[in-house]
């Protein structure tokens, strides 16, 4: 008679030798009907991303907010406005750019761009137009045509080379016309790869600000530290700054800075977090000598950047510094428990009932052919079975698939699962079950009892007379039977 195989023998064995384990019945196809869905889904997103690679929209919106009579208010015997007891909060400055790509040629792309800004009450606007050619795999060029109302036209040249695998440079020549004639400019940046997460950068400019920089970067899967230097007129600088990357689903970042020169000291810090597929949402607070205390939120939505300085104060105020920090982070909980999450809770229920009726008939087809599979298996089952008791082996004494309800669950949710103790027993070979890293309801008996939603697979077996139970993920691989499954029943 055969004997089964220790667990523990079972845990030492090549996994990949296990993988080779030859299942009785075959894995059902998917559907003319799925085939074409899903066809037409891909389709329509490579369109998207064709559409966007084609243009590559990208656009900024700046509102600079004066908020200082919040806290630097002067005495009532100074006030103009006679009963004024609000305080004033203004918009003094704007600034709107946007820029779109249209490629002409394999090798060669036109850009277009423009920006309008203003100040209290003073304002301008300029319109750019640029040619991009790529001339090797090592290098591109670009010329680049400008004109605005307050600055005269402007001629650029924008050169990119990689000098080796390593190393890469850039150059930028302008020739600015004004009433005070010609202003040239050059600017040009030196870069290398110091290691896979460093890079060094040398930079140099000429004419219009000229300075000199150098600055090293290291970016990881868990931070983001710059470092950098600068000599120049008028502006000479020191700058250290670190971000965490959290490894959570929103992708929440952590931020602090010091930068110090010959215009004062500036801390900053701050955060920002993804709040939908497309949108991330971010606050630093800006505390500097002789800037005073600044609140700075920028909302990013895909390619486009809002951005809404708040000035505070011209001093440093702890009230100022305290609501800075504090007020963004309430406002920001109230908006993503009251707002945010139940809007994103609606859209996500609003596409699962969409999902459920485009899939409600095609179900119950999958439905009706699990309960057919699961009737053509009760022999082999059986049979199964009488083999696996007379040596002790693998027994399913219970299986289920779909979703489960916890105590974290809202009330609201339903249990939605489905019996799949038969197709689990009939995949049973030698006292071994092996499922691979893929949904579950594509198995044979199987079906998807709640479609778009997040499914597990609970089983219940029996291994040398002793119960085991685990659950895992729809698309997580299971093998058993193991001794991390057996459930203690000494207590």
């Amino acid at each position: 008679m055969a004997t089964a195989l220790s667990e523990e023998e079972l845990d030492n064995e090549d996994y990949y030798s296990l993988l080779n384990v030859r299942r009785e019945v075959v894995e059902r196809r998917r559907t003319p009907a799925e085939i074409r869905e899903e066809f037409e889904r891909l389709q329509r997103e490579r369109e998207e991303r064709r559409l966007q690679q084609r243009t590559n929209p990208k656009g900024t919106i700046s509102v600079g907010v004066d908020a200082t009579d919040l806290f630097d208010r002067y005495d009532e015997e100074y006030e103009d406005v006679s009963g004024s007891s609000f305080p004033q909060i203004e918009i003094n400055k704007m600034h709107i750019s946007q820029s779109i790509e249209a490629p002409l040629t394999a090798t060669d792309t036109a850009i277009l761009s423009g920006s309008l800004s203003t100040q209290n009450g003073n304002g301008g606007g300029s319109i750019n137009f640029a040619l991009r050619r790529v001339t090797s795999a090592k290098g591109w060029g670009e010329l680049e045509f400008g004109a605005g109302d307050l600055q005269g036209p402007l001629f650029g040249l924008k050169l990119f080379r990689n000098l080796t695998p390593r190393c890469f440079v850039t150059t930028n020549c302008a020739l600015q016309f004004s009433s005070r004639g010609i202003r040239p400019g050059l600017t040009t940046v030196l870069a290398r790869n110091l290691d896979k997460n460093t890079v060094g950068y040398l930079q140099w400019r000429w004419g219009i600000q000229s300075a000199m920089n150098t600055s090293i970067v290291r970016d990881t899967k868990t931070s983001h530290f710059t470092v950098a230097l600068q000599l120049g007129i008028p502006h000479s600088f020191a700058l250290i700054s670190y971000q965490h990357k959290f490894q959570d689903d929103d992708q929440t970042r952590v931020k602090g800075s010091l930068k110090a020169g010959f215009f004062g000291t500036v801390v900053e810090y701050g955060a920002e977090r993804k709040i939908s597929r497309h949108s991330v949402l971010g606050a630093a607070v800006s505390v500097g000598v002789p800037q005073g205390v600044s609140l700075k939120v920028k909302l990013n939505r895909a390619s486009q950047t809002y951005f809404f300085p708040i000035h505070l104060t011209d001093q440093l105020l702890p009230s100022a510094m305290f609501y800075a920090t504090v007020g963004p982070l309430v406002v920001y909980f109230a908006m993503h428990r009251l707002i945010i999450k139940p809007y994103l809770r609606a859209q996500k229920e609003k596409e699962l009932e969409k999902q459920r009726e485009s899939a409600a008939t095609d179900v119950l087809q999958k439905k009706q052919e699990a309960e057919s599979a699961v009737r053509l298996m009760q022999e082999s089952v059986r049979r199964i079975i009488e083999a696996e008791e007379s040596r002790m082996g693998l027994i399913i004494v219970n299986a289920w698939y779909g979703k489960f309800v916890n105590d974290k669950s809202r009330k609201s949710e339903k249990v939605k699962v489905i019996d799949v103790t038969v197709p689990l027993q009939c995949l049973v070979k030698d006292s071994k079950l092996i499922l691979t890293e893929a949904s579950k309801a594509g198995l044979p008996g199987f079906y998807d009892p709640c479609v778009g939603e997040e499914k597990n697979l609970k089983v219940l077996y029996q291994f040398r007379g002793v119960l085991h139970q685990v659950m895992v993920l729809d698309s997580e691989a299971l093998r058993i039977p193991k001794q991390s499954h057996r459930i203690d029943t000494d207590g």
